[in-house]
């Protein structure tokens, strides 16, 4: 097990582990700050997706348009501070906005198991300040976007908790139109369009937008995919898809703990390595 695995070693048991350690291995390793046993049952938000693109959070009803459902990941323990910051800038993030989930706690670990580390690497991301306010406190970086509420459910003292909601991973996210996106969104909307397509993951490819799809049928369906898939990503997402890739079933690679391992894929898309069924491109 990495360290940063050990981040969250006790979510709600229905919630699935959302703190893994990148590719890049730019993510901090933390102990465990939250729990999802004992207290009260997780809450969920819906949120537009719209604002989520501008990086800020604003709650709307369940089943309004361009709504997007989060559970939160659990309750902060007690003796651990977790902060929203700026991931560029480094500063706090008030509550209406998205930006990086950072962790205080006595068991913040403090650097990966290396032999040959990259120092300041590990330097930003296991002991960052912020710029401004609070800038004695050390942090630990965790490389994942989330917001936190003040929920109106209380604990086993009677007490209003903070509930901390992931919605993504700082470096999958895409920047494009001067938005940001995140995969799953985009990869929900793909998976529903058709019966035969298994599983979905996007990635950006010099500024264009990749779709790779799994087929579960016939490889004559792979051309009747395509315009299926771009249309709907441009009627939901207003985005138009560069590449379609129509592969096998098993060829997007996942994690033992069921993650999409995006950037593997795009290495291998990359690389000219997935024996694809159909490739469109629309340049």
């Amino acid at each position: 097990m990495s360290p940063f695995t050990e981040v969250i070693s006790a979510l709600t048991p229905n919630v699935p582990v959302l703190w893994i350690e990148s590719s890049l291995n730019v993510n901090a390793s933390t102990a465990a700050c939250e729990e999802g046993t004992s207290g009260p049952d997780p809450t969920t938000v819906y949120v537009d997706m719209r604002a989520l693109r501008h990086d800020r959070v604003r709650l709307v009803e369940r089943g309004s348009p361009h709504s997007l459902p989060l559970m939160e990941s659990g309750k902060i323990l007690p003796g651990v501070r977790i902060i929203i910051a700026n991931p560029e800038t480094k500063g706090p993030m008030g509550e209406s906005h998205l930006g990086e989930i950072w962790v205080h706690s006595g068991h913040n670990a403090s650097g990966y198991f290396t032999v040959y580390g990259d120092e300041v690497l590990q330097s930003d991301h296991f002991s960052s300040r912020l710029s401004f306010g609070d800038t004695q406190t050390v942090w630990a970086r965790t490389g994942y976007l989330g917001f936190l509420r003040r929920t109106e459910l209380t604990d086993a003292s009677g007490e209003r908790h903070d509930a901390l909601y992931v919605v993504g991973a700082l470096e999958e996210a895409m920047e494009l139109r001067g938005m940001r996106y995140h995969p799953i969104d985009i990869e929900t909307s793909v998976i529903r369009t058709h019966k035969s397509i298994t599983e979905c993951a996007v990635f950006t490819w010099t500024n264009l937008l990749v779709v790779v799809v799994e087929l579960d049928g016939s490889e004559h369906e792979a051309l009747d995919l395509v315009p299926l898939v771009t249309n709907v990503v441009l009627e939901e997402h207003y985005l138009i898809v560069g590449v379609v890739v129509v592969v096998d079933i098993g060829v997007i690679p996942i994690n033992s703990r069921g993650e999409k391992q995006r950037m593997h894929l795009r290495d291998g898309f990359l690389a000219d390595q997935l024996d694809p069924i159909y490739v469109a491109y629309n340049m």
